[in-house]
């Protein structure tokens, strides 16, 4: 039992140390967190958002910059939600938090027909919700807890039913321009984030509202992509890559490239010749 014990307990320490490491290099990359900031981190009871908290606190307490944070819970208001579940939490290992009882449950029950998905109504209500309570209480930065498989599920999403090429930012600013929101958790992997969850036996609060909607969009693409990670593994992580090394001369927008200066003997078209012999140079690699 002993043993088992000390296992567990690496087993933990290591996923941390990674969870830990992936947050600050996001933390840093993207100018998320400054000195002085006052940081509202919401949390819906699930492994994603329990995570976030978790390393943040950590985070706070080792970074050379010094910031506030308020953990955050929405109450929709669903029959049989465990209300008590977050504050005994929150209470238990003593941090600051405010809990928002809205019934948007029942909004979004009357506005959705039978069998449509809950999700868009349901992220509307809740953003416009928690957007007002950090501006109003003059919170500089939202922290969600989306992680690399949401940001990845959500590029196919677009691609495949918006056609764009478009994904989930680490950082963005409100349609209102009052908000900051930040997802510390870009880097992370779900299945650690799974993990460690269980490692930390959170209290977790299943989602009744819509996460047994099993024909939804987002549902289709973490499918797709499950079976693509069994079969190929590294995938994702390659495909999380790319996002991050963006070549706009090889796309087809002409409002993020300028492809009419290509070939104009007034503005250097010979540059282009070399970006294509290394594009020609890089398939011969993948072909061998």
């Amino acid at each position: 039992m002993t043993g088992y014990r000390k296992g567990h307990k690496s087993d933990q320490n290591k996923l941390q140390q990674r969870l830990q490491r992936e947050v600050g290099r996001a933390v840093h990359d993207f100018n998320m967190i400054e000195d002085g900031d006052r940081v509202m981190v919401c949390v819906s009871g699930g492994k994603d958002s329990y995570t976030l908290l978790d390393i943040l606190l950590n985070l706070q307490r080792h970074a050379p910059v010094h910031f506030e944070i308020l953990a955050v819970n929405l109450d929709q208001q669903q029959p049989g939600f465990p209300a008590e579940v977050l504050p005994n939490y929150f209470d238990r290992i003593g941090i600051p938090y405010r809990i928002i009882a809205e019934d948007t449950y029942s909004l979004v029950r009357e506005i959705v027909p039978e069998g449509k998905t809950y999700c868009g109504w349901c992220s509307r209500f809740r953003r416009g919700i928690l957007y007002k309570f950090a501006r109003n209480e003059g919170y500089d930065k939202i922290a969600l807890g989306h992680h690399r498989d949401d940001i990845v599920e959500t590029l196919f999403l677009n691609m495949f039913y918006g056609g764009k090429l478009k994904a989930m930012p680490a950082k963005l600013l409100s349609d209102d321009g009052t908000n900051v929101v930040i997802r510390p958790l870009a880097y992370c992997r779900e299945k650690d984030i799974a993990s460690y969850a269980q490692l930390k036996e959170f209290p977790i609060i299943p989602c009744n509202l819509c996460g047994s909607q099993e024909n939804q969009q987002r549902q289709v693409i973490k499918e797709m992509l499950s079976r693509w990670d069994k079969e190929y593994p590294g995938r994702i992580e390659t495909m999380f890559r790319s996002l991050t090394d963006l070549v706009p001369s090889h796309l087809l927008d002409t409002s993020a490239f300028n492809f009419g200066d290509i070939g104009r003997k007034d503005v250097g078209g010979e540059q282009y010749l070399a970006n294509d012999a290394d594009v020609q140079s890089s398939f011969r690699t993948v072909s061998e």
